[in-house]
């Protein structure tokens, strides 16, 4: 694959999951992930102070007059207009809002890419995208179209939470709920990381976790490098990622047994979906390499859900509470 499509391409695929207000919201501890659902803000909902004109990632000044139809591009975009609680007016969703509250809004994606034609067929006033999203010419032809089209620097780490969530909430006209949701988010994060054990009872070593992004229906195996997306997550959780410890620079490489030899993982963190394709644990370390490791040798592996892992939003909580629990269970 052409490396300038590769990461964007890898990207899409990870995210399907088939990304003045009145009162105080409290910030109890991290949700769980047992419901795919999102939790928007406690107390009473700030209406939209537009109009507003906020920068967007691709250089241009936008101007956002109404936030009665909006359409967000990706899951995690669609997670954050949620949680402020503006999902009422939503209208559309990209294919990998998978979320209960945004199942029977009409997608506007086709294999990941965006249909220009069904989002403005929807009479969006505003349009949320990221720097991933794509095809050009779509996001050309809603922006020629007068549609005010926001940008949005894609996630790529732990300090993105909250900066993905101030220009959001910027756009819709609802800073106050985006300062909450902010400090919600952070708290809830910072809460489970007090839960992380000391690294090595026993030596003193951290866990190191190789991300590998498996599709055997498809049969697409890659070992995650220090842009994949998952290093921030891993040393949020006390862990060292192995790939990108081992030298990879890239998002993804195909694995291999000598990459992951190199990498010596003690743990395998993957998605949900796709342990499942490749016919679960015992499937996974029949991947060439796999079962060389340390991981593959103790059959250590993490899973979570594919809608929720990399989106770097105000689910995050949830993801790293998560990694935190099986990376750490039985003392290790």
């Amino acid at each position: 694959m052409a490396g300038a499509v590769f990461p964007a391409l890898v990207l899409a695929l990870i995210l399907a999951a088939v990304s003045g207000c009145g009162g105080t919201d409290p910030s109890p501890g991290p949700t769980t992930t047992t419901a795919d659902r999102v939790e928007p803000l406690d107390g009473a909902q700030q209406q939209p102070r537009l109009p507003v004109t906020v920068p967007s990632a691709d250089g241009t000044r936008v101007t956002v007059a109404s936030a009665d139809r909006i359409v967000p591009l990706t899951g995690s975009l669609s997670e954050i207009v949620f949680t402020l609680g503006l999902g009422e007016q939503v209208v559309a969703r990209d294919i990998t809002a998978t979320f209960e509250q945004a199942g029977d809004l009409p997608v506007v994606t086709r294999a990941h890419d965006v249909s220009a034609e069904s989002v403005l067929s929807l009479k969006p006033t505003v349009v949320l995208a990221d720097t991933s999203t794509g095809p050009a010419e779509a996001i050309d032809q809603i922006r020629d179209a007068g549609i005010p089209l926001v940008v949005v620097d894609a996630a790529k780490s732990l300090a993105d939470v909250g900066k993905r969530i101030d220009v959001v909430a910027a756009a819709l006209g609802v800073k106050a709920s985006g300062d909450r949701l902010k400090t919600r988010t952070e708290s809830r994060i910072a809460t489970v990381q007090k839960t992380i054990p000391k690294p090595g009872r026993d030596d003193g070593k951290k866990p190191r976790v190789a991300f590998l992004y498996v599709r055997g229906s498809a049969a697409v195996y890659l070992l995650g490098g220090s842009e994949s997306g998952a290093a921030s997550m891993l040393e949020a959780a006390g862990a060292v990622d192995a790939g990108k410890e081992s030298g990879l620079r890239k998002d993804f490489t195909p694995i291999t047994s000598e990459a992951l030899v190199k990498a010596a993982p003690d743990a395998i963190l993957v998605m949900t979906k796709g342990l499942a394709s490749v016919g679960g644990v015992e499937g996974l370390v029949k991947i060439p390499g796999v079962a060389q490791t340390p991981a593959g040798m103790d059959r250590r592996v993490v899973s979570v859900d594919d809608g929720v892992l990399l989106n770097y939003g105000p689910r995050t909580d949830q993801v790293l509470k998560s990694l935190v629990e099986q990376l750490y269970a039985n003392g290790k």
